[in-house]
């Protein structure tokens, strides 16, 4: 909860500088979830769990050519975030958002069609893009998924 609250604040703050010095601002999220597939069979069941910790890596290019690279873990809800306030001749203009690891000792090895994900970012300000959930699956399945 602090997390949330501390990265509202740094971005209302963030805003207000901005504005102070007659730049217009631009702000965007980028969000996800990370899930383990326990029996492989790409489908989200009773028996599949969300994972925390998971790394996924945001790579931005902005209107103006550059490029920024984010690092994002999930939280206890499996979700991770990536957001910016930058001024709006800056924003992003496409992204590339994959996922980099997971730390649950069981749920190691990547689902098909989970190496990542391109998009545009064409949003107007305040919005926010969701991609589709990265999917790890155990190196073998428990013998209840047979």
């Amino acid at each position: 909860m602090e997390f949330k609250w501390r990265h509202r604040l740094t971005v209302w703050l963030l805003y207000t500088i901005l504005m102070l010095n007659g730049v217009r601002s631009w702000t965007g999220e980028i969000h996800g979830r990370v899930v383990c597939d326990v029996c492989a069979d790409s489908s989200i069941g009773p028996e599949d769990h969300v994972l925390t910790g998971a790394e996924v890596a945001v790579l931005c290019i902005t209107k103006s050519g550059e490029v920024l690279n984010y690092q994002a873990f999930t939280n206890s809800n499996g979700i991770y975030t990536v957001a910016e306030t930058m001024p709006e001749s800056e924003r992003w203009d496409a992204c590339l958002a994959r996922p980099i690891s997971s730390f649950n000792s069981h749920c190691t090895h990547l689902g098909d069609g989970s190496s990542g994900v391109k998009f545009g970012y064409n949003h107007p300000s305040g919005y926010s893009y969701a991609v589709r959930p990265f999917v790890y699956r155990p190196a073998i399945a428990p013998a209840y998924c047979m």
